[in-house]
């Protein structure tokens, strides 16, 4: 059972704090600085994700996804979560602990996205790490699984940087970019010894 219990508007306070980062849930206010990360992303970010909707960068559409972020987070469905900087509170990508399953498997799946600008520099891997504390202490889960491409060289070393063990390769696994795609399977266990941990 998770420890966060929200009703359905959006939690202000962090739900997640690194070093560097401030990871929270998306608010109506982040529009502007969302909507011009991803416009100004979408080179960088469209190999490696679903076809974007025609609407997909509207006002409307963000706050139907804000909306669904705090359903998803009080029901301890998914944790939709926005990468700040924890000095300047800009907007760097977003990050996803979602299709939280509790019951015997006590799991969930990771994603990520970074706004190009901000790529190579380390936040996601720090934001990653962070996540992975919030996942095995704040909800006690047990694993936590992600997927890449197998051309998608940073984020393969990203995930095998903070922990991710590779457990094998999923056929046709998500449609990324308009195309059934192939992807590596990695996870991590509350059990690993994951790097910079002194446990």
């Amino acid at each position: 059972m998770a420890l966060f219990r929200f009703s359905t508007e959006p939690p202000t306070r962090p739900l997640i704090r690194t070093e560097n980062l401030i990871l929270r849930a998306p608010q109506a206010s982040d529009y502007a600085a969302w909507s011009l990360l991803r416009i100004e992303s979408r080179a960088f970010l469209t190999p490696w994700e679903p076809v974007w909707n025609e609407d997909d960068l509207t006002r409307n559409s963000f706050r139907l996804r804000v909306k669904r972020a705090a359903r998803e987070i009080a029901a301890d469905e998914a944790y939709s979560l926005f990468l700040l900087d924890a000095r300047s509170e800009m907007l760097l990508g977003g990050l996803t602990l979602g299709l939280v399953r509790r019951g015997v498997a006590q799991a969930c799946t990771l994603g990520y996205w970074m706004g190009a600008r901000h790529a190579g520099k380390g936040h996601m891997s720090e934001a990653v790490r962070g996540a992975l504390r919030f996942a095995f202490q704040d909800l006690a889960l047990h694993r936590v699984e992600a997927a890449c491409l197998p051309n998608n060289e940073p984020s393969r070393r990203l995930l095998e940087r903070v922990g991710f063990r590779h457990e094998g390769l999923a056929r046709s696994y998500l449609r990324i970019n308009g195309a059934w795609a192939d992807h590596l399977l990695y996870a991590a266990l509350a059990s690993d010894r994951l790097p910079g941990e002194g446990r």
